[in-house]
């Protein structure tokens, strides 16, 4: 009987040791195809965010912690994780993009980049993480519901259910009322970054 308990163990051990192998060869293979789809992910959204910008440069200021810090100070439970300056052809800044996890969608994170021109005017935002649900709250990467948020100027933005009577006002989706003020409150979360850190410019 206890040969038996080795003997099971020792095969068990070796089917082990065998899987670990196998995925981290599969990681291995898998690892640089995914970072650079992840990458012309991120660029994709940086460049429909600013269309007129021929570079785009990482913000060489960014702190994540700090970062983290200012969101809680403002009320926001959103994390930012990226800081990129967009640049035109001559290498003057244009504005900056900043991407956004939203932590309050009704089904998971939201992740996506908002555009925010040197003035403070917000260019509209780009989604590269989504999960809502069909139908209603994916609507989210709609220009109906996105578009709403371009060329505008405001210190920040509210939701509401009705045709919005200002520019700080944004009309929610229909049947996704949750995932409306998440997406709003992202941007929210990016335009007090700006204002934080960013409004001026950087040397």
């Amino acid at each position: 009987m206890n040969k038996k308990i080795v003997h099971d163990a020792l095969i068990l051990t070796a089917f082990t040791l065998a899987l670990g192998f196998v995925l981290g060869l599969v990681y291995g293979i898998t690892k640089e195809p995914i970072a650079a789809a992840d990458a012309a992910t991120a660029q994709a959204a940086y460049q429909k965010v600013f269309v007129e910008a021929e570079s785009f440069e990482a913000y060489e200021g960014f702190d994540k912690d700090a970062a983290t810090s200012l969101m809680e100070e403002n009320g926001f439970a959103d994390e930012i994780t990226d800081v990129q300056i967009a640049k035109d052809g001559g290498g003057s800044a244009l504005g900056y993009v900043i991407t956004v996890t939203a932590k309050d969608g009704s089904q998971a994170n939201i992740t996506f980049s908002v555009g925010i021109a040197n003035d403070g005017t917000v260019n509209g935002y780009s989604i590269t993480s989504i999960a809502e649900t069909p139908g209603l709250g994916d609507k989210a990467k709609n220009e109906e519901f996105s578009g709403q948020f371009a060329g505008k100027q405001a210190d920040s933005f509210t939701v509401v259910k009705q045709a919005p009577a200002s520019d700080s006002e944004i009309e929610s989706i229909s049947g996704a009322t949750i995932t409306s003020k998440a997406m709003t409150n992202g941007v929210n979360a990016c335009l007090a970054y700006f204002r934080g850190v960013l409004e001026g410019g950087v040397e």
